[in-house]
């Protein structure tokens, strides 16, 4: 275990490799404030003069009940047209998905310079593991994986809790191996370490979400071992839920509602972070440990070049799964056979 400040320089020194005078814009919240005041001062003697800090709270209430979500204010969407490097370390709040942070997501995928660390939901305890392991690893690890995953048609995954889909794919879909480099004009979550695309269509199947739901969920109902949720899937799309979490359950309907795409798969994604060790009740981290992670609503076709959207996106993580591409078996009950 590292430190908040080794975490802070692995972020802006080794993830977004921070030039002399480049503009950096840093996203907080009251909550996390002392995160972004850590990799301010990374980047400040990088580029002296050329870090701005904003604070979510200087422009409106978030309330946690998500009933008036904060939208991207304009002075953040101007700072961020002339940026190089941008972070958002802040935690996230009920309803923001679709009113703050896809917006803001958008903004970096229309330039063509700008490198974002996307963090939201960081904590210390993930800037002192997540962001403190050995990100060559990570990139090796997720080449490689990369490298097996790509032109493949199908993959099955299996779990013992239940866990039973194939997943197939397509190749005008795209797989995106994420290593903790930023790049320009992608964002890059932070920590980092997965595989992911869009897929073309889970026929039908039993996913088991023992792991950790993400948006708002992570937050509200922590990990999920003793209430798992089961999902009914065909089709490429949720056609059941249960839960013996009865508050869970009645959110999670509502949730895959929300617009026309909230139950559609649009992740199927392979953590790749064997630095990290355990769950933690944070999905930032948690959907980089290895396994695998699925998610409903926004596809990300930027990236993966879907061909349709969503306002939401809610992944949800499985332990200890079996990962079979193509009859290679590359993950067994949740070690790499790599």
């Amino acid at each position: 275990m590292g430190t908040i400040q080794q975490g802070a320089a692995q972020a802006v020194q080794n993830c977004a490799r921070v030039q002399s005078g480049e503009k950096v814009v840093i996203i907080t919240d009251h909550a996390t404030e002392h995160i972004a005041a850590a990799l301010r001062d990374v980047a400040e003697p990088i580029s002296p003069s050329n870090i701005i800090t904003f604070t979510l709270e200087d422009y409106g209430d978030r309330p946690d009940d998500g009933s008036n979500p904060l939208e991207l204010p304009d002075e953040i969407v101007d700072a961020l047209e002339d940026a190089d490097v941008s972070f958002f370390a802040a935690t996230g709040k009920k309803g923001e998905v679709g009113s703050l942070r896809l917006p803001l997501l958008d903004v970096v995928y229309a330039s063509d310079r700008l490198r974002h660390g996307h963090m939201p939901g960081i904590t210390d305890g993930l800037m002192r593991v997540g962001m403190c392991v050995d990100y060559e690893e990570v990139q090796r690890l997720s080449a490689r994986v990369g490298e097996i995953v790509t032109g493949a048609s199908h993959i099955r995954v299996t779990s013992p809790a239940g866990t039973d889909f194939t997943v197939e794919f397509s190749p005008s879909l795209k797989w995106v191996v994420s290593d903790g480099i930023l790049r320009p004009g992608r964002i890059t979550n932070l920590p980092d370490g997965e595989v992911f695309t869009c897929p073309h269509n889970i026929s039908r199947g039993i996913i088991v979400v023992d792991g950790i739901l993400g948006d708002y969920f992570g937050e509200k109902f922590g990990l999920l071992e003793d209430a798992p949720v089961t999902l009914e899937v065909a089709n490429g799309r949720i056609r059941g839920i249960s839960c013996d979490d009865e508050q869970l359950l009645r959110e999670l309907n509502d949730y895959v509602l929300r617009d026309e795409n909230a139950n559609r798969f649009g992740e199927f994604a392979i953590g790749t972070n064997t630095g990290i060790d355990r769950f933690v009740g944070n999905m930032l981290q948690d959907e980089k440990f290895p396994g695998v992670h699925v998610a409903v609503g926004h596809p990300s076709p930027n990236m993966t070049g879907a061909d349709w959207i969503s306002k939401v996106h809610l992944d949800g993580v499985l332990r200890n799964v079996t990962v079979d591409v193509e009859g290679r078996v590359i993950m067994r009950d949740g070690e790499f056979t790599l």
